[in-house]
């Protein structure tokens, strides 16, 4: 009878412990779970993938007026749920970006005409098949193979001039080159990477996304399938002649506008404070996982909050909820110029949270994917991190099925920062945000489609949103005691990782080398302890008392400690191993002093500094040298705040990702600077 006891006391301690490391309360969660609906969701996925809704097309207008009109059902009243239009014409920029042109286009089709006559592909059976912003044309002409054709040394010794081109490089920069360059008539483009070599009848989507100074050169282009691509290949290289008749009917680019539908649920008013979903409402017909799928979700969280709130079920939010359904980038970039008032707590914002869906119905089984919780970046230091974090442990203990989805387990991760979608618009505005997000082949392919997306996956993805944002939007004193507790405990796993990683690059490294390792592994781990007490910080803006603060405090104390620890145990390994640990290597030599100040608002946009450069110092970001990835970039960018040197800027980058040589670094800045996105605090 003793040892049955015991066996029943175990299971009842695992229980209740496992009940604990859940940061909402029970009751919460399952009156979210009984609402939030996958199968609407899903019905949601495949309304909006019906339509072609290109960035300032009429086709993404449709979309937009449907998730208005769902909200309507819903219950918004024109004050809480409406759309608000931004000029767009491929001219007018918003921060950094330059708004793309209207689009307009009726029909299309591309045909051989030698050494057959056959219809290649047509608009309105593919849509995604026709490049988006093409102008109107019609050419018959031969082709010419260029290869890739995205750079000059592609078109080495090849007669264009007039001609179609056929490469395997991305429409605009095709485009840019073929057309706006060399004079070719038209391109057309195709898949020929290892998922067009699997999937042969796989289109790709690509568009020709124009520059300003380009607006009066642009023709059109065609994405084509591996099958048909390899088809006219071949012929060429054989020495048939391929002669092609594209016909595209329409306006074309035109001036037009972006969209963004904005919905609200009000919270007290006293306590102020916004929690902010959104996600992009862009791409080709069909683009359902990418990302109808997204705002299918925050649309189904939109509802389920609205009802429950109206039925009393939940209380009033402390803190308000704002819905954004946006064209990626572009109009997040838009509708944050328009209001200034969206910024994070570090620029004293009263926006707290944004939680960015972007691909999150995956069917797991069909496209063996995975779901990626994205962290906010060193940059924006947050307890978002842990709370997402800790409502996808949740969800993996819970087992939520539709009655139309799969059976599949969860399968998900959390992984460091990256970008690629409108979470950076917020981050720059010092709002912490996190990304929900899943990678899988089809991703921007006409394969991406609704037969695809899982309804079990999308309340999955639902639930984890709506938990996180609700629990920080409603967090007591005692919960964010109980929040800053869980943040110790990852706090201590991570600092405990970095050492360990530490002694890895000190074991790998020679006596010479060893300075420099052992300054930058030194520095990152206290930079890495600073980085929890900020975290720890985080938590004050949502719930704040003498005590919570106090207990913040004593953060830098418990960390102070553990780093001391784990610090000498790396000090011991040094020494052990026959080296010095006192050597005077400074971690930047010369320090770049240059305290660099932002005088454009927002993520820089993709094509900078490059796109104003000189062609010559433009090669250098083509070149081996170069070694940032998009995700350092946009770090290197956020991290300038009017008050950080250049020297400390690398430092922070370098203990975040990894060894990065100083010089890329400097000349990055310098370039930015150079385009005037940054001047030099004197």
């Amino acid at each position: 009878f003793f040892l049955l006891f015991l066996i029943i006391l175990s299971f009842t301690i695992i229980s209740r412990s496992q009940e604990r490391r859940d940061l909402l309360d029970p009751k919460i969660r399952e009156i979210l779970i009984q609402e939030l609906d996958g199968e609407k969701a899903k019905q949601h996925v495949i309304e909006i993938a019906k339509h072609h809704r290109v960035q300032a097309s009429q086709g993404y207008r449709d979309a937009a007026n449907y998730v208005l009109q769902q909200l309507r059902n819903y219950g918004f009243s024109e004050k809480d749920a409406y759309i608000e239009s931004y000029k767009s014409d491929g001219k007018i920029s918003y921060q950094t970006w330059q708004s793309p042109s209207g689009w307009d286009v009726t029909d299309a089709e591309l045909s051989f005409v030698e050494p057959t006559l056959e219809k290649i592909v047509s608009f309105k059976e593919i849509p995604m098949s026709l490049m988006s912003y093409s102008n109107a044309g019609d050419v018959t002409a031969e082709v010419v193979w260029v290869g890739a054709g995205t750079s000059d040394e592609d078109y080495k010794d090849k007669k264009v001039k007039g001609k179609f081109v056929l490469a395997t490089g991305s429409g605009d920069d095709v485009h840019r080159l073929a057309v706006v360059k060399y004079g070719a008539k038209s391109i057309v483009s195709y898949l020929d990477d290892q998922r067009g070599k699997e999937n042969p009848e796989m289109i790709r989507y690509t568009g020709i996304w124009p520059r300003t100074e380009e607006l009066s050169k642009v023709t059109f282009g065609f994405n084509i399938s591996n099958k048909d691509g390899e088809k006219i290949k071949n012929l060429l290289q054989q020495g048939t002649k391929v002669v092609l008749h594209g016909r595209v009917l329409g306006k074309g680019l035109q001036p037009s506008s972006m969209e963004v539908v904005v919905a609200h649920i009000r919270g007290n008013a006293a306590l102020g404070g916004e929690m902010l979903f959104s996600a992009h409402l862009d791409h080709p017909m069909e683009s359902a996982n990418d990302n109808a799928s997204g705002s299918a979700a925050i649309l189904d969280i939109a509802r389920t909050l609205k009802q429950l709130i109206d039925n009393k079920k939940l209380p009033l939010p402390n803190r308000s909820f704002r819905f954004l359904w946006i064209p990626e980038w572009y109009g997040s970039a838009a509708y944050i110029d328009a209001h200034p008032e969206i910024q994070g707590p570090a620029l004293n914002g009263k926006f707290l949270a944004n939680i960015n869906m972007d691909m999150v119905g995956e069917n797991l089984e069909l496209l063996h994917s995975k779901l990626y919780i994205v962290n906010s970046p060193r940059s924006v230091p947050s307890c978002l991190n842990d709370v997402t974090n800790n409502m996808a442990l949740m969800v993996d203990m819970m087992n939520i099925r539709t009655p139309n989805g799969s059976r599949s387990a969860f399968n998900y991760r959390t992984v460091p920062f990256r970008g690629g979608s409108d979470h950076i618009m917020f981050l720059d505005r010092k709002i912490p945000s996190v990304m929900i997000s899943h990678s899988d082949y089809t991703h921007h392919t006409t394969f991406d489609s609704p037969d695809k997306v899982d309804p079990t996956e999308l309340e999955r993805s639902e639930m984890i949103a709506a938990g996180a944002m609700w629990y920080l939007a409603n967090l007591t004193p005692a919960e964010a005691v109980d929040l800053l507790d869980l943040i110790k405990a990852n706090s201590y796993s991570a600092i405990g990782d970095y050492v360990r990683k530490m002694r890895v690059q000190m074991k790998a490294t020679s006596i010479k080398g060893l300075p420099v390792v052992w300054a930058e592994c030194t520095d990152g781990i206290t930079r890495l302890s600073n980085h929890y007490f900020d975290v720890a910080k985080s938590i004050l803006p949502f719930a704040t008392s003498d005590d919570l603060v106090s207990l913040t405090d004593q953060m830098r104390g418990h960390l102070g400690k553990r780093f001391d620890f784990l610090y000498g145990m790396a000090k011991s390994f040094v020494e052990e191993n026959g080296y010095a640990s006192d050597y005077p290597a400074p971690l930047n030599d010369p320090e770049d002093n240059r305290i660099p100040v932002r005088v454009t608002r927002g993520p820089v946009d993709f094509r900078l500094p490059e796109s104003k450069l000189s062609l010559k110092e433009a090669e250098w970001y083509n070149s081996k040298e170069f070694t940032l990835t998009d995700d350092q970039r946009f770090e290197i960018v956020n991290l300038i705040d009017g008050k950080r040197k250049v020297s400390e800027i690398r430092n922070i980058l370098i203990s975040e990702y990894s060894t990065i040589p100083d010089p890329v670094v400097i000349r990055f800045i310098d370039d930015l600077a150079k385009v005037g996105i940054l001047k030099w605090n004197n």
